[in-house]
């Protein structure tokens, strides 16, 4: 039976996770796992139950710790990451959510964005984001005001708000403590990350009081401990929290400036950490706070491809060209080389560099002697070539050295599995690609940084605790690199051409 343990919990967008680690190797014990639902009240509106999200941590939480053999008590502490931007707000005497949880995907603040656009140059400044819907502000904003007397209880201190990691945080203390991250209050769009801390400017911007916003804190820190729960004894205490992607990046021992990480799930997210450094991006990345230690600041460049195994799902459920993911890897790898087709999965727009909504996908290059061997390849090249484009706008943006640009990527999520994809993305990248050990990184980041807040460990020891599946080394030569990107190039142009011409027609 095992001694003591750490807890993580994973809440994320289609699921909570909650995972529970050996302490001294830090090697995952038990893992239980379940969906929450999607409410879509509107076209473009995407909620969730607060009550389910705790009911599931609750659940997940006792079933892990179940399945570990690790005595509650011997927990030395709790690591929490969760789905970013997604808001609660909630009231300080009873806990009850005022509305169900606005999703990071929600689009109703479109107007209100598209209205204060000419504000972009100073909140961009500031917090490093785009005025986006994606963010947390505007939809505080939206709960203050359309939802019934929520305004007026914010300003008299009646109510709290928060990311998920906050709403968490609370009810983990009995509400002794309203406190979130560096990671999460650094995507709400109210938070200056240069100065680390919320703005005056920002919230008169955005119309929110500063009474409903918690209190911020490194990534790892005193963020209190358990109280009055019916699934854990009290005392246990919270030592880490940060945003999935950022919990991601640590979990892959991405601590230094230099060293990257992209996770592939639905989407795809790249971050290159860059140090001490807060690098404005001319290619339209994301300038973030990496997940910190201490008070010493860690920032990250961030890019987001909005379609990465969402794209092997369409090959599966749309063109039903095979029954499991995973055979997508054999299928591709029977593809002819010589076949020109080239795919541009762009199905709800391209992200960074381009950011340009009206995009949708493309297939070029169909020959009679196209097979599904074939498109399966192109899909697969797709993603991987998106992720090119936002590791080359990350290098260009980044005054870092020269040899950091040839610096392996590190890799996790679900499409990590496939190995010939990730032969590709390192053919394309000009870089090796390393394959995480574990490839849920997100929960793994969360253990490290309790395990960093308990004392057990620090930022050099954990990399002895990082564990590479593999490591795939770029075979291409630079002419077919040069190549496949020249064609790659054409092909987003001849999509961004179309979606323009089309909008510009209507």
């Amino acid at each position: 039976m095992a001694n003591r343990g750490i807890l993580a919990i994973d809440q994320g967008t289609t699921s909570t996770r909650s995972v529970v680690y050996d302490a001294e190797t830090l090697l995952p014990l038990a893992a239980s796992q379940k969906e929450i639902r999607q409410y879509f009240p509107q076209d473009g509106w995407v909620e969730h139950d607060a009550e389910e999200i705790w009911r599931t941590v609750a659940e997940t939480v006792q079933e892990a710790m179940r399945q570990s053999g690790v005595e509650p008590q011997k927990l030395v502490g709790i690591g929490i990451t969760n789905q970013r931007e997604t808001v609660v707000v909630w009231e300080r005497a009873t806990g009850r959510a005022v509305h169900r949880a606005i999703v990071w995907q929600d689009r109703r603040t479109t107007g209100y964005c598209q209205q204060h656009a000419s504000a972009q140059p100073f909140i961009t400044a500031k917090t490093g984001l785009f005025l986006d819907p994606y963010f947390s502000a505007t939809k505080i904003r939206w709960l203050l005001d359309y939802v019934d007397h929520v305004r007026s209880a914010g300003e008299s201190g009646q109510l709290a708000a928060g990311t998920i990691d906050t709403f968490l945080l609370w009810r983990l203390t009995g509400g002794q403590v309203h406190g979130t991250d560096v990671t999460n209050a650094a995507r709400t769009l109210l938070f200056d990350i240069h100065a680390l801390q919320w703005d005056h400017d920002l919230l008169r911007f955005f119309g929110i009081p500063a009474a409903l916003l918690p209190q911020v804190r490194p990534s790892v820190s005193d963020f209190g401990v358990t109280r009055g729960l019916d699934f854990l004894p009290d005392g246990i205490p919270i030592h880490g929290i940060a945003g999935d992607q950022q919990a991601a990046l640590y979990g892959q021992g991405c601590f230094a400036a230099g060293e990257s990480k992209c996770t592939y799930g639905t989407g795809a997210f790249y971050l290159l950490h860059t140090g001490q450094k807060a690098v404005t991006s001319h290619h339209k990345l994301l300038t973030t706070v990496a997940a910190m230690c201490d008070a010493t600041p860690k920032y990250a460049l961030e890019g987001a491809v909005f379609i990465a195994g969402a794209a092997v799902q369409w090959l599966r459920d749309g063109l039903h060209l095979f029954r499991k993911a995973a055979e997508v890897e054999q299928l591709a790898a029977s593809s002819r080389e010589e076949e020109p087709v080239i795919c541009v999965p762009g199905f709800v727009g391209l992200g960074a560099p381009h950011w340009e909504p009206a995009a949708r996908g493309a297939i070029l290059g169909l020959t009679r002697a196209t097979t599904a061997a074939d498109l399966a390849r192109a899909v697969l090249e797709g993603v991987a070539l998106q992720v090119v484009d936002l590791v080359e706008a990350a290098v260009r943006d980044w005054s870092g050295t020269p040899e950091a640009a040839l610096a392996p990527l590190s890799v996790d999520g679900g499409m990590a599995k496939n190995a010939w994809f990730l032969q590709r993305q390192a053919d394309l990248l000009g870089r090796p690609v390393v394959q995480a050990g574990q490839i849920e990184a997100t929960a793994q980041g969360a253990a490290f940084l309790a395990a960093v807040g308990a004392g057990l460990t620090d930022e050099a020891a954990l990399r002895q605790h990082l564990h590479v599946t593999a490591r795939f080394e770029p075979k291409w030569t630079p002419q077919q690199r040069a190549h496949k990107r020249r064609i790659w190039r054409r092909a987003v142009d001849a999509v961004l051409t179309f979606a323009r011409s089309d909008s510009s027609e209507s």
